[in-house]
Order: structure tokens, then sequence, then C-alpha cells
């Protein structure tokens, strides 16, 4: 080797040397951002853009402390910023990628240390009557998409309450109240706008891309940054709907009217239901409470006779829109949450309540925190739902393989004493293992995990079936062959991991 090859080894190997030690600095990848075209959209600790992103999570626990955020305004801000953090010279920097910030899994779309990518103020929605079709930027709020279509007299199926965000609950699957309509709201979408991790931009559907296209429903965040869905609209007016409480002592007649509606939707598909146990400290006492909508303005109707039947504390049913009934306040509470699939069977249920009564037992008995709650919630998961998925060019959601009736069951856990966290986070886990375990011995058990709704400590991407992991893996290999978002997005469930 001659002297100039020596030479250039030499420093080759000194630039390498001196970019390990400050590989992975956070420090250096916001100033990166900083020194950019987008300097004016990043944003330090102690800056009021970075404290009210902090305080607009919904979760308190899910407030993480990034070494700088990024708020892009367009997909192109997007692009700049995924080429900044994937090429710096900073070494690998790792980010998280937020759209609503609604998820339960702390550091799922937040990250510390580490940059944030707020899609927050990318939160416009617009209406293209000539097509039928709503573009909705990812940023977006359920609420402010139903407001602005609202005049058009139009609606998309999404969230069913106001501050869920747009781009995790669609990159999850979906469950909306026109679920028995259109089916899991992913399915609706048309076309995606998409940054990659090479930072090209580009417009995924069913004629363009059409493997990404299926990936991108149900596959989380394992492939790119959407920045705009565009969904078909359907015609909307008044809904009927509202709230029923019950008394605990009517457990066996609630649990025989939500089996029997749920073996019913498809002859109503209009109907939905969403039914809880409630434990309130600050009350001592658990009830029973229904969320009922009718997407049709009929008053009363038929599907929900069952529930009619039942002595209630209250009852709330009235005529609204959907703009109103999706109206909901956040109240800051450390939460977390578990979620699990079974056949449609009032044993299931029972088996669940009867957790929750033993878990409210524990918590009253060990719990720091004066205020807490506990809900046990059930919620149909049936065919009809993803019968026509295949013909809209398919999900990875795997559910065309079960063919029966389900029902899906959420443990939600909301305190207000960071010392209960470990409590809580324990619950969560011994209550869903416990009732899968009892599942599986009495043959109702279902591998499925509605991602949205899994703890970080569930593999709700396993459960899609081995057809669609493999797939996905393929996807991603393909679209993101560096493994961006295997390897510098750590939040989130990644197929790498499964």
């Amino acid at each position: 080797m001659n002297s100039l090859a020596v030479t250039v080894v030499l420093l080759i190997a000194l630039l390498r040397s001196c970019l390990a030690q400050f590989a992975g600095n956070p420090d250096l990848c916001c100033a990166a951002l900083a020194k950019g075209s987008i300097d004016d959209r990043t944003a330090f600790p102690g800056s009021a853009a970075y404290n009210e992103f902090r305080h607009s999570y919904y979760a308190i626990n899910s407030r993480l402390y990034p070494t700088c955020i990024i708020q892009p305004l367009s997909a192109q801000d997007v692009s700049v910023a995924v080429k900044i953090l994937t090429n710096s010279y900073a070494g690998p920097c790792f980010f998280a990628v937020r759209s609503g910030g609604h998820t339960s899994n702390v550091g799922a779309a937040n990250i510390e240390p580490g940059v944030t990518i707020d899609l927050s103020l990318m939160n416009r929605t617009t209406y293209n009557p000539s097509t039928g079709t709503a573009s909705i930027q990812a940023g977006a709020r359920w609420g402010s998409v139903y407001e602005t279509l609202q005049p058009d007299n139009v609606t998309v199926p999404g969230g069913r309450t106001w501050p869920i965000g747009v781009g995790g609950y669609l990159t999850g699957g979906g469950i909306s109240f026109y679920i028995g309509r259109v089916g899991i709201a992913c399915d609706s979408i048309e076309n995606y706008e998409v940054v990659l991790a090479s930072g090209e931009i580009v417009n995924v559907n069913r004629h363009s891309s059409s493997d990404l296209f299926k990936a991108l429903k149900g596959g989380s965040n394992n492939f790119g940054i959407v920045t705009t869905f565009d969904m078909a609209a359907l015609p909307v007016g008044d809904i009927w709907g509202g709230e029923i409480v019950h008394n605990i002592s009517h457990t066996l007649q609630y649990i025989s009217a939500a089996t029997e509606f749920t073996d019913n939707i498809p002859s109503d598909p209009s109907a939905a239901w969403l039914g809880y146990f409630i434990y309130n400290s600050n009350m001592g006492q658990t009830i029973i409470s229904s969320t009922m909508v009718y997407t049709r303005p009929v008053a009363r109707p038929a599907a929900f006779n069952m529930f009619y039947q039942i002595p209630n504390i209250t009852d709330t049913l009235k005529f609204t829109t959907i703009v109103n009934k999706t109206k909901d306040i956040d109240v800051p509470y450390r939460f977390t949450g578990q979620t699990g699939t079974y056949l449609n069977r009032a044993e299931v249920m029972l088996e669940a309540v009867k957790i929750l009564s033993k878990q409210i037992r524990i918590a009253k008995s060990l719990a720091q925190g004066k205020d807490f709650r506990i809900l046990l919630v059930f919620q149909p998961w049936v065919p009809l739902f993803w019968k026509d998925s295949k013909a809209r060019g398919g999900n990875v959601l795997g559910l065309e393989r079960f063919h029966h009736n389900m029902i899906n069951i959420v443990w939600d856990y909301f305190w207000d004493n960071k010392t209960d966290d470990s409590l809580f986070y324990q619950l969560a886990q011994s209550g869903q293992q416990e009732l899968d375990q009892y599942a599986r011995s009495t043959g109702t058990y279902n591998e499925f995990v509605y991602l949205n709704y899994a703890d970080s400590t569930q593999n709700p991407l396993r459960g899609y079936g081995p057809d669609n992991v493999e797939f996905m893996r393929q996807v991603a290999k393909k679209y993101d062959p560096e493994g961006v978002f295997q390897r510098l997005v750590p939040g989130g469930f990644k197929i790498s991991k499964v």
C-alpha cells in the first residue's frame, strides 16, 4: 500500500472515530435541524411552542421531554426533516412521529431524548364534491374533520371522540360509528401522501404502489410518514345517540343484551354500541354505561330494544349530529390500557367483570392516590366489518381469516399519582393475562389484538397472521431498505420485532 493510500485509510478511520463520538447525539441532531431550511419550524425546551406541544398529549405520562421538536407545515417540510435526521453529521438521529398523541403507550408518539416530528399544525381538511373525497392532513383531530365537512352534509368514518388524531387512528385500522355500514375506517382510504425514509414524497393508492397501499392499512409507522389521507366520504344528516347508565345489579341482563346486539349487527348495520363497566374512586362504585349511536335519523331504533328493556339511571338518547356526539374534553390523567379479542360469548364478558371486581379491590387497598378510574370496555367485532376489505385494495389486519362474531375487550386505567404507575401497569397486564388464560381454556380466545388499543407489552402485528407479517417485512424492506423506521423510530409496534 503506497503512502497516499495509507493516508486515506488513516483519515477515514479518524473521521469514523470522530463521528462515533457524536453518534446519536440528539443535541447535534437538533442543531442540524435549526440550521436547515426549516429552522423556523424547530422548537426547543422553554419555548411557547414546545410547552404547548408537551401539554397537548392525552396522557400525562406520555408528556416526555424531546430534545427538540419540529412542527412541519407541509409534506415538503416533513421531507426536509427526514433527510436531515437520516443523513446528519450528528450520526443516528432517533425521532418520533406524532399526529394526535392519543395512544396509551409512552414513547409511541414522543421520545426522550431525541426529536419529535409533531404533525399537529398539518391539520387542514378539504372536500371535493366532484369526487366525493375528503383530503385530511395527518395532524388533524377528528372533531375538526367532522366540523369542516358538516356544511357539505358529508362525513368520513373516523374517531368516536373529538380529540383523537387522524394519523395513528387510520394507520392502525379505525373503529367508527359507521363501521357496520362502511367497514373499518382504513378501508375507506383511497390515496395516501407519504414521505418515505429517503425523503421522497409519493402518492400511494390501488394503482400506484399497491403493496404499500395495503400495508399502510393497519401497518402503523413501519413504512413512512403519511402526511395526507384521501377518504371516500358518505352523506350524513342527524343521528340518534347518547348514553344510558345502569346499576351494576343488572350485569347479567346487560351482557345478554350485548351478545344479542352483536350477533344482530348484520340485520341493522346503522346501529353502533360500546359498553362500559366503570369504577370511579371518587364515587366509590361501579356503574354500567352504554354509548349508542344510530347513524340515520331514526328515533329509538329497534336495534337497541334489548338495552331499552333494562332499568336505567340515566338516558340521554336524542337527535344530534356527528359533530356534537363526538365532542369530548380530555381530562389529564396518567393512563395505560390493554386489549384482546374473543368469541361473542356471555361467559367471557362475565369473567372479565369478575376480574374487574378483583382489580378494583386491589387498587383500593394499594393505590397511593385518591383519584383513579378503571374501565372495562366491550364492543362488537364481527365479519361484516371486513367483508369488503379485499375488494377495496385489502389491508394487513388479517381479519378475513375469522368468520365468527367476536367481541373486543379493552382494559383502561386512569390515575393521578405517579407513585401508582407500577401498580396500574401491573394491573393492566395481569387483567389481560388472566382473561386470555380463561378464554384459551374455554375455546373463546382469538389471537387478533387491535393495535390502536394495544399496550407496548403486547404484539398486535403478530396477530395479523404469518402471511401478513411476511408481506409487511417485504414492503418495509422495499420502501425503507436502510430500516430507518425500524432503527431510528423506536416508538410503536415494529415489524422487525415480530
